[in-house]
């Protein structure tokens, strides 16, 4: 499934991490000579319960790991460990996306005016790269909205085979984009993690082709195919005048 990168190799990583975090204990335990309960695990480092002085860095745990004659018996040397993980099951993002436009009918154009966003990936590991997924996402779709579209001619020929045809939405055009979320851990994996990777495609694209629609719902349009281009909007206001009361 899609959108797996941290729900699922990030669990692999996660486990593995903590193998290796309760073998480092073990050596940490030996070379204190305490139990592995006595000890405290913070900032990379252990220590002793009540004798926070006494501890030791990973990077010394890990140089102790390659020294068998400072290791307790039945611990290999090394400081490594392998994951896998499987899900049991998909995760479920989910979210809401909301887009304001305004349509002039004479020209066909289409001003993007105001664009909130609300999306659920469960837990947020790091809220700036989620933030960039969302924004790159809702982009995407919409240049697949208003903009993309492969063209050609009667002769099989490809005519949008260079960014010099094909059309790609622009900063300028865009709207400033409001993001805020929600954490609805899922229980499929022990980080409570979900993908955000196509949020911001999935939720974009009829976000902004239902808001048009609706725009020119006074003109009798229930559907238009994607891209919306000037021309195409244009065409299906030609000669129609809205409806009374209709708005744009």
């Amino acid at each position: 499934f899609g959108s797996r990168a941290t729900a699922v190799g990030g669990i692999a990583v996660y486990q593995a991490a903590q193998q290796v975090k309760e073998k480092a204990r073990e050596i940490a335990a030996h070379l204190f000579e305490v139990d592995a309960d006595d000890l405290v695990y913070s900032d990379g480092q252990f220590s002793v319960k009540g004798v926070p002085k006494k501890r030791l860095t990973i990077k010394q745990i890990a140089a102790a790991a390659h020294q068998p004659g400072r290791l307790p018996q039945k611990i290999a040397p090394g400081l490594s460990a392998e994951s896998q993980f499987e899900p049991s099951n998909f995760t479920f993002p989910f979210g809401t996306h909301i887009c304001v436009v305004e349509v002039e009918p004479e020209a066909g154009t289409i001003a993007l005016k105001k664009y909130v966003a609300v999306d659920d990936c469960g837990k947020v590991i790091n809220p700036l790269l989620v933030d960039g997924q969302i924004q790159g996402g809702i982009v995407q779709g919409l240049g697949q909205a208003l903009y993309e579209e492969v063209v050609y001619d009667e002769h099989g020929q490809l005519l949008t085979s260079s960014l010099m045809d094909y059309a790609l939405p622009r900063a300028a055009a865009l709207p400033r984009l409001n993001l805020a979320r929600t954490e609805t851990p899922t229980p499929v994996n022990p980080l409570g993690i979900k993908g955000i990777g196509e949020a911001g495609t999935i939720g974009s694209t009829p976000a902004v082709v239902n808001a048009v629609v609706d725009a020119l719902a006074p003109f009798g349009v229930a559907h238009i195919d994607m891209p919306l281009t000037a021309q195409k909007i244009w065409r299906l206001c030609r000669g129609k005048k809205p409806a009374a009361g209709g708005r744009r």
